[in-house]
């Protein structure tokens, strides 16, 4: 059976999802497809009311079902349902979500889709296997330290992996006993609320997740600035998560987890396996058309092997094939927006205008939809805006070393440390140096996420607090009580 679909004939599911029901409301942002820049749909907004509405549902709920303190295998076997269901619709999910966002259909199914659901059993898992803890004392003590969910948690996710990124913020609170009001991107809402949809029809009682569309200014303020919601959760820009930070201290104190931007180097040493380092290198800035908190945005590469990695990764630029992300076989993924397309553009005109080399790409490309060509950049230096901006697009820039202390000064960020990639066959070396690599996390001999959801992602520095995935977003999810009993 053909992906493939008709963009014109996709029903949409348009409102709010509170409770268990679509709430219809205004549109007021136009919505246009990334692949052919037509309008399609109108997002509404949700106000301050919505959100008011969809937190006292999200606490009535957590209230009638005592979902925190129900049998935590209870628990884990409904989430384990709807993860079932989702794989079930995967098609349906696959075609709203490729749509609106970026995502080409063809890579959904076994990908973006599959891994939600396999997050989805992850964290329902830890339901009934993490608990309290019983602490030394002396021996006329008992001392203890609990665990409970917080109670309603606000989550905000992005616009470049819309339905994986809401499991991300769903799975583990949810798992842990809390109840979640979630606003997707106001660019790429729908297959979050189908996603919703298909919880409550797995079981998870109605309440627990409530959806409400809208932007960041009104609706995400809202959620992050509400006095009933205990803990946040974001996934996007570091711009952003400092307005959330400058939020939630306006309107009280909470815990929050944030995870931010990024701009990853890519160390490859001469003794590495080229050909290994070049797919990945590539993957990591073409895959979803570099937009990626974690894309590999900088090749920093030993000086003897430098021409022939970057011919390997200029042959693998020019071969994607641009399309539709409505058709099965396209590969490479459109830009977001027409702003962001231009937001490229400037950044690397501006580079070029510092003496940087373009050995490929550089412009946005022909015909409909806001395609930008594949970009490598030399000629870079650290104060080059391709070194210091995350540009969120396909655009790589290739700098060189001859000593591993010149190698890990250039991978060193101002700002960033999200993630980094490092190639080579010296055991010690990769050790070494994923120790002094300042980044959160640090991939050897490749450059991706695996299927591994133990492993947790965050970054350093101002790309994030907190940690997503792993045991880490679980425990995130709920808060801890010391107990001291005198025997």
């Amino acid at each position: 059976m053909s992906l493939s679909f008709d963009p014109d004939r996709l029903p949409l599911p348009l409102g709010h999802f509170i409770g268990d029901r679509l709430i219809a409301d205004a549109g007021q942002i136009r919505l246009q497809r990334p692949s052919d820049g037509k309008a399609y749909a109108d997002c509404p907004v949700a106000s301050a009311a919505v959100v008011d509405e969809a937190v006292a549902t999200a606490k009535a709920a957590l209230r009638t079902t005592r979902w925190g303190g129900v049998r935590p295998r209870e628990r884990t076997k409904v989430l384990q349902r709807w993860a079932d269901l989702i794989e079930a619709e995967a098609v349906p999910l696959a075609q709203l979500e490729a749509l609106s966002s970026t995502r080409p259909v063809g890579h959904l199914i076994d990908g973006d889709i599959a891994v939600t659901a396999e997050q989805i059993r992850f964290f329902a898992e830890f339901a009934d296997k993490e608990g309290g803890d019983l602490v030394p004392t002396d021996d006329g003590h008992l001392g203890m330290i609990m665990t409970e969910p917080y109670g309603v948690v606000g989550a905000i996710t992005p616009w470049n992996f819309p339905l994986s990124m809401a499991a991300w913020k769903l799975a583990p609170a949810l798992a842990a006993g809390n109840a979640v009001v979630l606003k997707p991107s106001e660019m790429t809402p729908f297959s979050t609320v189908y996603l919703a949809q298909l919880a409550v029809r797995a079981g998870i009682p109605a309440g627990l997740i409530n959806i409400v569309l809208g932007d960041g200014p009104t609706t995400g303020t809202a959620i992050t600035g509400h006095p009933d919601i205990a803990k946040v959760s974001f996934t996007g820009s570091t711009r952003a998560g400092s307005a959330i930070m400058a939020n939630i201290a306006r309107t009280g104190v909470k815990p929050m987890t944030l995870e931010l931007g990024g701009k990853s180097p890519q160390l490859v040493f001469a003794d590495a396996d080229l050909t290994l380092a070049a797919g990945a290198i590539a993957r990591g800035i073409l895959s979803n058309a570099g937009q990626a908190c974690v894309a590999g945005s900088r090749l920093i590469v030993e000086s003897s092997v430098a021409e022939p990695l970057v011919a390997a990764i200029v042959a693998q630029m020019g071969a994607v094939r641009p399309g539709p992300t409505w058709v099965e076989t396209t590969d490479y993924s459109p830009i977001i927006s027409a702003v962001q397309r231009d937001r490229i553009d400037a950044l690397v005109n501006a580079a070029l205008a510092r003496s940087a080399v373009c050995l490929t790409g550089g412009a946005a490309l022909p015909g409909d939809g806001y395609f930008y060509a594949p970009t490598l950049l030399a000629g870079v230096d650290q104060s080059s805006p391709a070194v210091l901006e995350e540009i969120f697009g396909p655009v790589l820039t290739v700098q060189t070393f001859d000593s591993e202390e010149e190698a890990l000064a250039l991978a060193d960020h101002p700002t960033y440390g999200l993630a980094a990639g490092l190639f080579t066959r010296d055991l010690s070396r990769a050790l070494r140096l994923t120790r002094r690599i300042q980044a959160g996390t640090v991939w050897v001999n490749r450059y991706s996420r695996s299927r591994d959801h133990i492993l947790p992602t965050g970054g350093y520095k101002r790309s994030g607090i907190g940690k997503d995935l792993g045991r880490d977003a679980f425990l995130a999810n709920r808060k801890s009580k010391s107990v001291l009993i005198s025997l």
